[in-house]
């Protein structure tokens, strides 16, 4: 799924009014409809509704929506309009006119002043429609004060149409503007950038895409760096295997993992990558690890270094396809050349993750001689080391891109919305996953999936694709059986093979109805 610009989606709701064709004024209806029909399955009826409504096309989504809720006192609706000097929108006034004739037992009120802001009482659902993703500047005097009153109101529930009032859609770096703190946010067709920050979640809540017929043929030929995945977009990747096909047709990775006390990490990682699907998974371990690997991943074979706690020796790479290295291995200064030596000596694609990060970190020189193609997968503090700070999570994001375009790297951000940078600056973030996963070894079991499919053939950006979806499929399904508070890295590890079903059984009913 792709995500546009504001003014992406502007010119594809001119371009759908245009060729569909459709009246603006009936797309609007279209997009009050969906909101409606959401209503009804989350929000119980014989609710008082207080919709406020701003001069533009969001104030007259906010107007349709009122009729649409106010039939068969489904719903107690009262509207509240702030015009300011603003001119209204043909569009809505053509709504406030629809609903001022036909529906006059919804009372309509202008907010002049302050003093015309109303009490919210507790049991009162707020509808933010005052200003949508079009707003390109910080909200200031009455605006700013009735935002204020509904934030700080002990309102049951505060919905917003398409964006919450007073934020960005992309860019909210330099917004210094109230904005709405609302509990559900309804957008149409299409996420946007904001919706993806960390520091945006307070504003929007939860989020939810509703489909209004935007035009397909105009969004699948608009151009833009950033992607949302879908199972849509994962299943056409996925790989089949042949009825004849053996462990070695499916690949074999290699895991450079574990230090004494730290031997967790080489066995979530060498796991998870056979669960991945590799047909063969070695693990280059300190040799103090040997029975803990040996017991706790019988499939996996075991090459042990020539130091008892850490790792030191040149690894071979040998007739593998692909290499994780870094969970568990600490910094040692033996380390730190073992591992300098593999990057010079390795020509097969190969991941970094946690201490491997830590080292070239404290050794960026090596950049230049990393592999083009390489997937690093830091967290938010290992990604600060490696490249630097930043301010917020957009001016983050630019950072990312720059790195993986300067470098030719992969770069999966680890995090809620986990962001994928590519050589070529798109950008891709996860739909999958949950709080839950912020657990230790999480990670490691990214990294072996990762692993695993690249040693399968997947090319690196199917494999950061594929793997972060699958990666929070797992953990979806380890929540929904453990809870998000009693889960560990071990349980999305269980669930994979769960995962894995629910992806080709998709991908089946897919192919069969083409």
């Amino acid at each position: 799924m792709k995500i546009l610009s504001t003014s992406q989606i502007r010119e594809a709701d001119a371009y759908t009014i245009a060729h569909e064709p459709i009246d603006s004024i009936d797309l609007m209806e279209r997009a009050a409809e969906k909101c409606d029909e959401w209503f009804d399955k989350h929000i119980r009826n014989k609710r008082e509704v207080y919709i406020f409504c701003g001069p533009g096309n969001n104030g007259g989504d906010g107007l349709a929506l009122a009729r649409l809720l106010s039939r068969y006192n489904r719903q107690l609706v009262s509207v509240f309009l702030l015009s300011e000097k603003e001119k209204a929108s043909d569009d809505f006034e053509h709504n406030l006119e629809k609903l001022k004739k036909k529906y006059k037992y919804v009372p309509i009120v202008s907010i002049k002043s302050s003093k015309d802001i109303p009490d919210i009482a507790d049991d009162v659902i707020v509808i933010d429609a005052i200003f949508g993703s079009g707003l390109s500047k910080p909200l200031a005097g009455l605006l700013a004060d009735v935002v204020e009153h509904i934030n700080k109101s002990r309102a049951e529930t505060i919905i917003s149409i398409d964006i919450p009032t007073g934020l960005f859609a992309e860019d909210n770096s330099a917004n210094t503007g109230k904005v709405i703190q609302a509990d559900y946010t309804l957008t149409f067709e299409l996420p946007k950038l904001a919706f993806l920050f960390p520091e945006n979640v307070p504003f929007i809540g939860e989020w939810q895409v509703l489909p209004i017929g935007l035009s397909t043929a105009f969004i699948a030929q608009a151009s833009t760096n950033y992607h949302y995945i879908t199972k849509e977009l994962i299943l056409p990747l996925l790989k089949k295997r042949d009825k004849f096909s053996h462990k070695g047709t499916h690949g074999h990775a290699l895991i450079v993992a574990g230090s004494k006390g730290k031997m967790g990490a080489a066995v979530m990682t060498a796991k998870s990558a056979l669960r991945a699907g590799a047909g063969l998974v070695s693990a280059h371990i300190p040799n103090c690890g040997y029975t803990v690997l040996q017991s706790s991943v019988p499939e996996a074979m075991c090459e042990t270094d020539e130091n008892e706690t850490h790792i030191s020796g040149r690894i071979k790479t040998g007739n593998c396809n692909a290499v994780a290295v870094g969970p568990g291995i600490g910094n040692d200064p033996d380390t730190v050349r073992a591992l300098k030596l593999l990057i010079q000596d390795t020509t097969i694609n190969m991941v970094y993750d946690a201490d491997a990060l830590n080292i070239i970190a404290e050794n960026k020189t090596w950049f230049a001689f990393m592999r083009g193609g390489s997937i690093l997968t830091p967290h938010p503090k290992e990604f600060e080391r490696l490249f630097g700070k930043s301010d917020n999570s957009f001016e983050r994001l630019k950072l990312q891109r720059e790195m993986a375009m300067k470098h030719g790297f992969y770069i999966v951000l680890k995090g809620a919305h986990t962001s994928i940078t590519f050589p070529d600056g798109s950008v891709y973030f996860n739909s999958t996953g949950n709080p839950g996963m912020a657990t230790g070894g999480s990670g490691d079991v990214l990294t072996g999936i990762i692993c695993g499919l690249l040693a399968q053939g997947y090319k690196p950006y199917e494999a950061c694709v594929v793997g972060i979806y699958l990666h929070g499929v797992a953990g979806d399904i380890a929540a929904e059986k453990m809870s998000e508070q009693g889960m560990t890295a071990m349980d999305i590890i269980d669930g994979m093979g769960e995962a894995w079903k629910m992806l080709y059984h998709r991908a089946t009913k897919t192919q069969s109805k083409e």
